[in-house]
């Protein structure tokens, strides 16, 4: 970036390549600050070059609004995606898929203020859409499906949401296959719904079913099963099978220590899960004894 800086002059396209590849460098070890700079920096520079309506432009608005996402500074976030909404509109129309993206963006923003009934408007417009121009079955569509469930879940809306995550799961294992990561992922938010609903032999079957995948596509050892092992223990707790549940939380403590550390939030949450379970077994061994 410098010597292209020094060669070739700050406002030369492969100068504001490589400005950006170091602003994605800082933005994914979460230097949010510096990647903030360059994006700032990326953004005066192609507006001043390009105009408003280029693209790369509106790629830099994007992505310095995800670094102020990433900070939790939605206002200026959404002001940003606002901006890139009204422009993508007016450049590709409404239904365009980048302006479709762009609003299921500010819904994002929205649902992470907690602003569900902002989030559930703009969610249901790009679903429907989507639908409209792209058909049922295609990724975008369903990802803006399982979207809308989240959103519906946030409210406690299981019925609507369960509705949502059936048809995303039941598409997904029609066009991707059950062992697609976008799946299980289908079948892990379905289950929650269950179990929150307290329906946990429902949620058992997916879990399990989600378990056995990923054991076999990914491995015992991966973080994505370890986070299903983590879940299914929490339904036989819940089912009463505390036993069970604690034996398989252990394993799951194990494998995390190994996996992620010790020290690591995951990890620590699973021993803070266990130590609880083993401390009311106790509590409940010693009141029979009494």
């Amino acid at each position: 970036m410098e010597i292209r800086q020094k060669v070739e002059g700050r406002e030369h396209p492969s100068t504001l390549t490589s400005i950006s590849n170091l602003a994605v460098i800082y933005r994914n070890q979460g230097r949010w600050r510096e990647a903030e700079e360059l994006e700032v920096l990326l953004k005066e520079i192609r507006q001043k070059v390009l105009g408003e309506e280029y693209p790369d432009m509106l790629t830099s608005m994007n992505n310095l609004a995800l670094t102020y996402s990433n900070q939790g500074r939605w206002r200026e976030a959404e002001n940003l995606q606002d901006q890139v909404i009204k422009i993508v509109q007016k450049v590709l129309g409404e239904e365009h898929p980048s302006t479709l993206s762009s609003i299921g963006n500010l819904a994002s923003t929205y649902w992470n203020q907690g602003r569900w009934t902002e989030a559930e408007e703009l969610e249901m417009q790009v679903m429907q859409k989507r639908q409209k121009v792209l058909g049922d079955e295609h990724p975008s569509t369903l990802a803006s499906m399982a979207n809308l469930a989240s959103i519906y879940s946030k409210q406690r809306r299981w019925k609507e949401a369960e509705e949502l995550e059936v048809q995303v799961l039941q598409k997904r294992q029609q066009t991707i296959g059950e062992e697609h990561p976008s799946t299980l992922n289908s079948m892990g938010n379905l289950a929650s719904t269950y179990r929150y609903q307290g329906r946990w032999k429902e949620a058992e079957v997916l879990q399990l079913q989600e378990r056995k995948i990923k054991q076999k596509v990914l491995g015992e050892m991966h973080p994505s099963t370890l986070i299903s092992i983590n879940n299914l223990a929490f339904n036989w707790k819940g089912q009463g099978r505390v036993v069970e549940a604690i034996s398989l939380m252990e394993r799951c403590f194990q494998l995390r220590q190994q996996v992620l550390g010790p020290r690591h939030p995951v990890t620590e949450g699973s021993l803070q899960a266990l130590n609880i379970w083993r401390d009311k077994t106790h509590e409940l061994d010693q009141s029979l004894q009494n």
